[in-house]
């Protein structure tokens, strides 16, 4: 029997009519929408409609303000700094994203800090909305405590994903989106919500013991990628994200899992103009050519093709659409038919595919 599919935008319009049920102005909200619903698209079903009952929680408690108002704290000219006073994450990035381009069109380089935000779901989502705006984009955030220390066992450190996105040819957008932990936190969850176990080299359980359960790994220590380099660059994504931008680090700040608590996540976004920099035609000249130049390598076994960074993501999107919408775990779908429910937003008003 094949997997029911919903439609995008049966997704945006549901997840939009749920936040602006929560007090979300209907503009963000659709920000919002679009953001979880473009990962699902992406194939990262970790950070799509999943997340949309958590953030939910949140804004029901009060740990997450509706309606952002933002407060510029300092303004150099290319660097800006932020209070986002506990607005929505993705919101509050958006912002982020519209004061860099804008800097970095005028000094050939833009930078804001963010203090006191959400999570913001993908990363990817912003920096390659900035690459489509013509720039080269970074993005850093911390995230609530996930990871040990390297020779550690106790979880002080978040998963603190970053993201680089870059003009490509032809309108292309070349990304990457990486979490510091040999998976996101995101897709244990997912794994749970499916019924399917993780690889062991995921996660330990709360005893510190390799583990396939997906609720053990919840619970437990999610393992750094490439051992002592991946908690070594989430160290340095903490002070990025959150000593530079007065933010919580550590321990101190709180995930969308937690409800009550605020989050006191910080990010950073750079964004610079390759005009600044030279012709932006020898620049995507330039680019094109490090593109070729991977996908011509002779193959390795067992593989039929190199992708560059983000090819995977269009393709899978193109697939998708194609297909006629997203699949969901089951967890999620009633996850979501239960918050459309609490919030008079009927989840099924529209046709899966």
């Amino acid at each position: 029997m094949a997997e029911e599919r919903y439609s995008p935008d049966h997704l945006r319009d549901f997840g939009a009519r749920v936040l602006e049920a929560l007090g979300v102005p209907s503009a963000d909200a659709a920000l919002v929408a679009d953001s979880l619903v473009q990962a699902d698209l992406w194939g990262h079903g970790s950070h799509g409609m999943l997340r949309l009952p958590w953030y939910a929680a949140r804004l029901r408690i009060g740990a997450m303000t509706a309606a952002a108002a933002p407060a510029v704290l300092a303004d150099t000219g290319p660097l800006v700094l932020l209070d986002g006073r506990d607005g929505v994450g993705q919101v509050l990035t958006e912002r982020a994203r519209v004061l860099a381009v804008e800097r970095a069109r005028r000094h050939g380089i833009g930078a804001v800090g963010v203090r006191n935000s959400n999570h913001f779901g993908t990363a990817m989502y912003w920096t390659r909305r900035a690459a489509h705006d013509g720039c080269v984009a970074v993005l850093t955030t911390n995230a609530s405590p996930a990871m040990a220390p390297w020779g550690g066992r106790e979880k002080v450190l978040g998963t603190n994903p970053w993201s680089i996105a870059a003009p490509g040819p032809e309108g292309r957008v070349v990304a990457v989106d990486i979490a510091n932990t040999a998976v996101a936190r995101g897709k244990i969850y997912l794994a749970k919500n499916k019924g399917e176990p993780i690889p062991d080299t995921w996660a330990l359980s709360p005893h510190g013991a390799p583990t396939t359960d997906p609720a053990e790994g919840v619970l437990g220590v999610v393992l750094p990628m490439a051992g002592h380099k991946g908690y070594a660059i989430t160290f340095l994504m903490d002070v990025l994200s959150g000593a530079l931008t007065g933010s919580g680090v550590g321990t101190e700040v709180h995930g969308p899992y937690e409800p009550q608590a605020r989050s006191r996540a910080g990010h950073l976004f750079l964004a610079i103009d390759p005009s600044a920099l030279g012709d932006p035609a020898d620049y995507e000249a330039r680019v094109q050519r490090l593109i070729d130049e991977v996908k011509d390598v002779p193959l390795a076994q067992g593989f039929d093709e190199v992708f560059y960074p983000g090819e995977v993501e269009d393709r899978a999107e193109a697939a998708n659409v194609a297909a006629g919408g997203v699949t969901l775990a089951a967890d999620s779908l009633a996850d979501l038919r239960r918050l459309g429910a609490e919030t008079g937003v009927a989840f099924d008003s529209g046709n899966p595919r």
